[in-house]
């Protein structure tokens, strides 16, 4: 709308003279719109899979047509830090190339990077953050999702280190042999090992002396516990949200968040409807069974054509359900963590493009002010909104050495 809005008042003005006076105020509060405090702030969010749309073929120098992300809906959405997450496939990539994978991606996302040397540049650091930003550039973040990366090599951590990783998730939905994930752990039966191993814990203590984040998005409770314990350094969940609002074995319960914020780490919101509200989770489980012949008929007719079935999907899933959660409801995940630990330990981390549909008002990252917006409407501080946008994460990421 808002873009719309500009071209309306570059093309009327080239009708007559007079309609510049009569629309500037339509063009002034079409440029004005986002927040001032959202413009001001340096927004950071903790994930993003895009990288997945790049490896499919996706252009993301561009404004693409599908999907969530690209160079130019980030500038749009006013993010001025992402980060890009490094995903090795274990079903395509294990046990022996899922190192390779992520430097392969890596390597993909610095070739964009130096493409587009006007819009964007790696950061190592909070110093470069601050720079690249004050260039008006996107400062691009890697951040590997998967302790399977590392095929048990602590050296390979250096060298994801070297080449730009600053934080390591040490669990996907599968797990390493030294960690398990939430997944994991929510189909294991009682008895059976959890948690970290003496090597998982040499992972910790490696990545602390690198001044590599530890990511505990997607790790189970027994790995969460044992990560408490063995850290010197401020922990994260990228892309977590909250248990008590939503009973999902991938959100965080009050003891780790307690235990988040007692370390001094942070939570980036997840914006995936599944994780936010359990109303979309029952709604589109019906629309799928309902659906089912319907989409195996149509998985056919796209073939190998996976982005195109994709983006069926989620459309068939938006036209038959009214349940999707709004970015009110991101907002209440943050409303629940600060009212029990403070507002020093939520940030965003949206999973955009690793999701297949999102709330309605956040349907992509250009929509991000929606989400500041919110904030405004329920009375928080300019500070607050400053903390949650990207202070609070750069504040960890300082803790590391970086």
């Amino acid at each position: 709308m808002i873009s719309e809005s500009l071209k309306f008042c570059r093309y009327t003005t080239g009708w007559r003279f007079l309609w510049i006076f009569l629309l500037l105020p339509v063009c002034l509060s079409a440029q004005l719109s986002v927040p001032d405090i959202h413009t001001r702030s340096i927004v950071v969010d903790l994930h993003s899979d895009v990288l997945l749309q790049v490896l499919r073929g996706a252009d993301i120098s561009k404004k693409l047509t599908y999907g969530q992300v690209d160079l130019v809906r980030l500038r749009e959405g006013g993010v001025d830090v992402q980060f890009f997450a490094i995903w090795p496939d274990p079903k395509k990539y294990l046990p022996d190339r899922m190192y390779h994978q992520s430097v392969y991606m890596i390597s993909r996302l610095k070739t964009i990077l130096a493409e587009n040397p006007d819009k964007a540049e790696l950061a190592l650091s909070v110093p470069d953050i601050e720079r690249i930003v004050a260039q008006g550039k996107l400062a691009a973040c890697i951040g590997v999702e998967g302790g399977t990366a590392i095929e048990n090599d602590l050296n390979k951590i250096d060298s994801l280190y070297q080449m730009g990783a600053r934080y390591l998730g040490l669990t996907w939905n599968d797990s390493p042999p030294w960690a398990t994930s939430g997944e994991d752990e929510y189909k294991l039966k009682d008895g059976e090992p959890k948690g970290l191993t003496d090597f998982g814990r040499q992972v910790i203590r490696r990545m602390n002396d690198l001044g590599m984040i530890v990511d505990l998005s997607h790790s189970g409770e027994q790995t969460f516990r044992d990560v408490i314990e063995t850290t010197r350094k401020p922990v994260i969940a990228s892309h977590s949200d909250v248990y008590a609002l939503r009973h999902h074995y991938r959100n965080l319960k009050d003891w780790q968040i307690r235990e988040i914020a007692k370390n001094g780490g942070v939570i980036g919101m997840n914006f995936y409807p599944e994780f936010l509200d359990h109303s979309y989770t029952d709604a589109i489980d019906k629309a799928l069974e309902d659906g089912s012949a319907r989409l195996d008929s149509m998985r056919q007719v796209f073939g190998t054509d996976y982005l195109g079935y994709r983006a069926y999907r989620s459309n068939f899933i938006k036209s038959i359900i009214d349940t999707l959660p709004t970015v009110a409801r991101v907002v209440d995940h943050m409303d629940y963590i600060i009212g029990l630990v403070g507002d020093d330990y939520v940030a965003i981390g949206s999973d955009f493009d690793g999701i297949t549909i999102a709330p309605k008002g956040l349907e992509d990252v250009s929509q991000l002010p929606n989400l500041t917006r919110e904030m405004i409407k329920r009375g928080y501080s300019d500070k607050r909104i400053e903390k949650i946008l990207g202070g609070n994460f750069l504040r960890v990421m300082r803790a590391q050495g970086n």
